[in-house]
């Protein structure tokens, strides 16, 4: 199958009025790290690495990476196993994927900046001092005095099958429009980060578009992390179509077996034929991450796997994000593991112990490691 995208063209999706809210719940198979492997069975090589033994950066200041997008509260259930309606109470946390990379970014000790908008109100004020107490840099931030800052709740049920149910349509981070960019900012980048959920609608989409174009225009690397969630599209084709639109723009792609599956129309997501038919031309990485079995990884060169990390799931909330934040750190920090398989590989055994340990604490933020925790949990993996 071939996939050709209509790169930065997309069908407009008329935006229900301000005064509305829509509700979206799905349940989805864990595509988290919710359950114990065997660690890793290659042993540990700081030296030479992207990151050093001591946690200490290489460089004085880290090469800046973007994030762009969504930022909103997630509400997990305080007791594990249960559906949404069962949940007797819920823990408030901070989240939205592009967000969580940035903060994950942060805390492994690179330099990060979030693009995005948030409601007015005490939420959209608490998120925007997350960033801040996080270290990202929070400029890009803007406030919308019209709309409120986006809900989820989550939660992984007793079944496997985890649930999500959006209070958005409009919330303030739909509402970003491309006069409020931050273009400066984004031209300082070496890598620039996103998800589809900002194409949804306008305004928002047509601020993506605009700071995707001028990321690539100034040279910066593209990162996309799809992290489909189908109760906030029209319906799955307009998903799997705005998805795929601008797929032949990113230079590094991160996608999960279910989306695989999804951009497929059901094809195998564990068949090397059918993931390559998602590799474009002018990609240098794509990234299909496994949950708790780890990651795969393709290049124009190479391929292969890297294993996961054993733990106790808690909560797999923001398990892929920390995963891109992991790689992403590390690829900020030396591109040359593009090319590189050996210190590639070794990058992804540190993104997946980002992922790992983000699942043994309830939230997504909250629960995003130092890259102190990293290193130690990859030590002891091989000890």
């Amino acid at each position: 199958m071939a996939l050709h995208s209509a790169t930065l063209c997309f069908r407009t999706v008329p935006a229900h009025p301000r005064n509305s809210v829509k509700l979206g719940l799905i349940t989805v198979k864990p595509s988290g790290f919710s359950c114990p492997v065997s660690p890793p069975i290659v042993r540990l090589n700081v030296k030479g690495n992207a990151y050093s033994g001591d946690g200490a950066p290489e460089t004085n200041e880290s090469p800046l990476v973007v994030s762009f997008g969504e930022m909103l509260i997630d509400f997990v259930p305080t007791i594990s196993g249960l559906a949404l309606a069962e949940a007797p109470a819920f823990k408030k946390a901070p989240g939205g994927a592009p967000a969580n990379v940035a903060v994950g970014i942060a805390r492994l000790g690179g330099s990060a900046a979030f693009i995005g908008k948030v409601g007015e109100d005490e939420f959209g004020y608490m998120l925007v001092n997350t960033l801040k107490e996080n270290n990202v840099n929070s400029e890009g931030m803007r406030f919308d005095p019209g709309a409120r800052t986006a809900l989820a709740f989550v939660t992984l049920r007793k079944d496997g099958e985890r649930e999500f149910m959006f209070y958005r349509n409009p919330s303030a981070d739909m509402l970003l429009q491309e006069s409020e960019l931050d273009f400066d900012l984004i031209k300082k980048a070496k890598i620039f980060h996103y998800g589809s959920i900002s194409l949804i609608t306008d305004p928002c989409k047509s601020a993506h578009i605009a700071a995707a174009k001028a990321a690539k225009d100034a040279g910066v690397i593209l990162s996309y992390d799809p992290n489909l969630r189908l109760p906030l599209w029209p319906s799955a084709e307009s998903a799997r179509e705005g998805i795929l639109s601008i797929w032949e723009i990113a230079d590094i792609i991160k996608i999960s077996e279910e989306e695989i599956s999804f951009l497929t129309k059901g094809e195998d997501p564990y068949d090397d034929a059918v993931v390559r038919k998602l590799f474009h031309p002018n990609l240098k990485l794509l990234l299909v991450t496994e949950g708790p079995d780890g990651c795969r990884y393709y290049t124009k060169d190479f391929s292969g796997r890297v294993k996961g990390f054993k733990v106790d799931a808690v909560d797999t909330t923001g398990a892929g994000d920390a995963f891109v934040a992991g790689i992403l750190s590390q690829l900020a920090l030396d591109l040359s593991l593009l090319q590189k398989e050996d210190k590639l590989r070794d990058a992804l055994k540190f993104a997946n112990a980002c992922g790992a340990l983000t699942v043994t604490e309830r939230g997504a933020i909250p629960a995003l490691p130092t890259k102190e925790a990293v290193l130690s949990a990859m030590l002891k993996s091989v000890s």
